[in-house]
């Protein structure tokens, strides 16, 4: 629901905010003790400060526009903005070796910033709050028809009250509107010449797919009358709820699931991370962990350092999954599941467990693209098959590629599963995890993890 006083709030916020980034830049200077003017070289600091806000306010999506939650959502992307707004410029310090630009420019340049935005928030509420209540500013709207459907939109508007004024229902019935021939009712027809008259934009109607034909002669009705009729389908007999509508070309096709990772800009975005995280880990962490690993597992017992099986990934589909050997060599290791004092786990392999240090492997898994940093993680084809058939959803899970750790591991659902409804909830989680993901649940489940292994965990072994 976007207005043209939405698109100039947002338009003013992000000059007020340059400007802010200016003037904190320039008395700091000068309160610093810097000098009177600023001098070439802090010029220069000052258009990388303007750069890096802008880097960092559209990284964060400062300006772009919220359906839900508008100003929450604001003061979150600009406080997230703020922080990293701070850690490049740091890094712009520290990295160019910028020795002129003192600590103490530094912090007055954050404190001033940071109170030029907490001033120009309050700011913009009690501005939008003013011309809300003297001006215009927000679309009048109606609904037309009471049914289940057109309650749930009534509450949403008055969530939204910032960008409609609900004018409330045009009548307490859900009626039909149309009759056999065809023609709309004298009184919808009324009803909607009533809701023009009183300065009403856009009428909502809500029809279940039975009667969704009444809907093209009711848009004539309201077209005579300079309104403008949107429909609202209530799917909420016939289909699960929530569900989302998109277009394929020109057909309208509903998903029934809400996959954030079936945008492909969301996918690219987690790639790219995954694809970073694994070499860092394997630059600065593999490159002098896997060689002291592998010693002490070789020194321990016979075989391989690399324990190989194979297990379902996306879309169901095999592959080779690495991990640090953790158990003496044996074909009885394939088919059963680790459980508490296995007698199969050697002492290191112990160590490793505990620590998840034997999953470290798997980056080499991220980097080939089997599978992410954070996801469902990958059963063995045996546990998929035998579980897929007496665990609904259980398939679910395997729209979305494997992961070293994920929200049922750092929620406690993670080692053998003895009993069914142990791997239903862990089912439960990985689903919630795919009908839900954020880059920011991907950094706080490996935060989670990171914690996980300094404390250790009951059902590692």
């Amino acid at each position: 629901m976007k207005t043209r006083f939405l698109y100039l709030i947002y338009f003013i916020l992000g000059a007020i905010d340059l400007v802010i980034v200016n003037l904190a830049f320039y008395f700091s200077f000068l309160l610093a003790g810097e000098g009177q003017g600023l001098p070439g070289n802090y010029e220069s600091h000052l258009v990388v400060a303007n750069l890096l806000w802008f880097v960092s306010a559209g990284l964060n999506r400062l300006y772009v526009m919220r359906e839900n939650e508008r100003l929450v959502s604001i003061y979150r992307a600009t406080f997230r903005s703020y922080l990293l707004h701070l850690v490049f410029f740091v890094f712009y310090i520290v990295f160019f070796k910028q020795v002129d630009i003192s600590r103490h420019f530094l912090v007055l340049f954050y404190l001033f910033t940071a109170l030029g935005f907490l001033a120009s928030r309050f700011g913009e509420v009690m501005v939008e709050s003013v011309l809300r209540r003297h001006f215009n500013i927000r679309k009048p709207v109606a609904i037309l028809g009471r049914n289940s459907m057109g309650l749930r939109l009534a509450t949403y508007f008055e969530k939204i009250e910032d960008r409609v004024a609900f004018e409330g229902f045009l009548n307490d019935e859900n009626n039909l509107y149309v009759d056999q021939n065809g023609k709309v009712l004298p009184s919808a027809t009324e009803q909607i010449r009533v809701a023009a008259s009183h300065g009403v934009k856009e009428v909502y109607v809500s029809l279940t797919p039975d009667r969704i034909s009444e809907i093209g002669d009711l848009l004539k009705e309201a077209e005579k009358q300079c309104l403008r009729l949107k429909l609202v389908p209530d799917f909420t007999g016939s289909l699960v709820a929530p569900f989302t509508l998109s277009y394929m070309g020109e057909f309208p096709v509903i998903s029934l699931r809400k996959e954030p990772l079936e945008e492909i800009q969301n996918r690219f975005k987690k790639r790219a991370f995954d694809i970073v995280f694994s070499l860092l880990v394997i630059v600065f962490v593999m490159s002098w962990l896997y060689p002291l690993v592998a010693l002490l597992i070789k020194l321990e017992s016979r075989g391989p350092v690399l324990f190989k099986q194979y297990r379902s990934g996306r879309n169901n589909k095999p592959f080779l999954c690495y991990k640090f050997r953790s158990m003496r060599t044996g074909v009885e290791n394939e088919a059963k599941q680790a459980s508490k004092e296995d007698p199969r786990i050697t002492r290191i392999g112990s160590f490793l467990r505990k620590t998840s240090l034997d999953e470290l492997p798997q980056f080499f898994n991220v980097l080939l693209g089997n599978m992410s940093v954070v996801g469902p993680r990958p059963h063995p084809l045996w546990l998929t098959e035998q579980y897929s058939s007496i665990i609904n959803q259980y398939m679910v899970r395997h729209f979305l590629k494997a992961g070293i750790t994920g929200w049922a591991q750092v929620n406690g659902f993670r080692g053998e599963t003895k009993d069914p409804s142990l791997m239903e909830r862990r089912v439960e989680h990985d689903i919630w995890y795919l009908e839900n993901w954020s880059a920011m649940l991907d950094v706080k489940i490996i935060f989670m993890t990171i914690v996980n292994m300094l404390k250790g965990e009951e059902n590692a072994y």
